[in-house]
């Protein structure tokens, strides 16, 4: 008896295990568009469990970041938050964070920007996000990579009627412009930032040289024009300066397979790369070419199919 009972508890454990492991999802397999490759490419989440009496608390986000928050910051609704909150963050401080996750150095205006890396940070209470207007602020320190300053800046995911991503000045609880300007204290950056969402450390690049739209025809292309983080559509078209983490999105459409600057946005003159990928259906498609900007650019871009692993390879050398 005791036999049987062995041997079947046996037989129920194989097929538990055969059951579990057939249900089991393996990423690799798992990319069919190009948002899943932003989800298990890009930056991931950051996750941290906090209590409220625990404030002030310093989290370290795993590239160098540092948050502290201040005791009686977060309100839900107008009303005080305590007892456990989740704080979700994620980091972008190089070029192939922001390309692989789908974001983007975009000035609002258009203006191409120099990212001295951003971050996301959300808090929730019982999988709700608090209020976004903070009673205290995020004291937030970054990398500052050698460089002397940086502006501070809040993104927007709705430019218009496009769910894309830009970058404008910080807009407080009041309504009012918090633009400002932050230097350098050793290699690090350290600022208030008194709101949850996208916190951006930036400088305008290129800025006094003349402006011109840039367009680019995408041939080959096996999908639509992809959204911020790839969330609609599947291609993107990035215009990646050298020697300067520019990552310009272009996602304007301006014909079939075709796609523009902001008008009079880009700097003449200035040299890098365009790059475009898309993943529809499983299948990887990369193209690159090496540009000068000039006056009223027309340039094309032809995706050849190719794999995971040489996509990623190629947004990664861009660092």
């Amino acid at each position: 008896m005791k036999k049987l009972n062995f041997t079947a508890a046996l037989l129920i454990a194989v097929i538990g295990f055969t059951a579990c492991k057939k249900n089991r999802v393996d990423p690799i397999n798992d990319v069919k568009t190009t948002k899943d490759f932003t989800q298990k490419l890009g930056s991931q989440q950051q996750k941290f469990e906090i209590k409220s009496s625990e404030l002030p608390k310093t989290l370290k986000l795993i590239n160098g970041t540092e948050i502290t928050i201040q005791p009686n910051s977060f309100t839900r609704n107008g009303e005080p938050v305590t007892g456990n909150i989740t704080i979700e963050a994620y980091e972008m401080l190089t070029r192939s964070a922001i390309i692989l996750s789908g974001t983007n150095t975009n000035h609002i205006s258009g203006a191409p920007l120099i990212s001295q890396g951003f971050i996301f940070v959300d808090a929730k209470v019982n999988g709700q996000s608090v209020d976004k207007y903070l009673q205290k602020p995020l004291n937030i320190k970054m990398p500052a990579k050698g460089q002397p300053y940086t502006q501070i800046w809040e993104g927007v995911e709705q430019v218009g009627e496009a769910n894309q991503m830009a970058w404008q000045a910080p807009v407080g609880a009041n309504g009012q412009n918090q633009q400002r300007e932050v230097k350098a204290i050793g290699d690090t950056f350290g600022f208030d930032f008194g709101m949850l969402g996208w916190v951006n450390c930036d400088i305008f690049y290129n800025s006094s040289a003349p402006k011109t739209t840039v367009r680019v025809t995408v041939l080959n292309n096996p999908g639509e024009m992809a959204t911020f983080r790839g969330f609609t559509g599947e291609t993107f078209v990035f215009f990646c300066a050298d020697g300067d983490n520019v990552v310009a999105q272009l996602y304007t459409a301006d014909g079939p397979n075709k796609v523009k600057s902001y008008d009079d946005s880009m700097p003449i003159g200035s040299v890098g790369k365009l790059i475009s990928f898309s993943i529809k259906d499983g299948k990887y498609y990369f193209a690159k070419k090496s540009v000068t900007i000039s006056a009223n650019m027309n340039e094309s871009l032809t995706l050849v199919q190719t794999n995971e692993a040489t996509v990623q390879a190629e947004i990664t050398a861009l660092n």
